[in-house]
């Protein structure tokens, strides 16, 4: 099962901030998983070694929507689990690679 998790990274500036400062990246896992067998799917997908996983159970927010007749309905994004997972030392994901190369081509252009 675990080389067949679908790990989906996401991409936000907290999780580019976790990448470039601690070594952490932020995947959204089934809500099934647990840290053994994200930590397998990461090492198997990636082939990296890793050093730590955490778990988090997040609530969907509350959402609301003006229907026909100005009546208001409330209801609630689905739930999902996120995974934090630390690697060693010195090994890193290509998940943010494309965006540190468009970087460097945006500045030459300013000048």
């Amino acid at each position: 099962m675990s080389k067949f998790m679908t790990l989906r990274p996401r991409l936000s500036e907290k999780s580019y901030g976790l990448s470039q400062l601690r070594n952490t990246y932020v995947f959204d896992v089934p809500s099934d998983a647990n840290k053994i067998t994200v930590a397998a799917a990461v090492a198997a997908q990636y082939g990296v070694t890793v050093k730590s996983v955490n778990l988090l159970n997040q609530d969907g927010k509350v959402k609301r929507t003006v229907r026909k007749g100005g009546r208001s309905i409330t209801g609630t994004r689905s739930d999902y689990k996120k995974a934090y997972v630390t690697l060693n030392q010195g090994e890193s994901l290509p998940i943010f690679a494309a965006l540190e190369e468009e970087a460097p081509a945006e500045k030459k252009e300013k000048k």
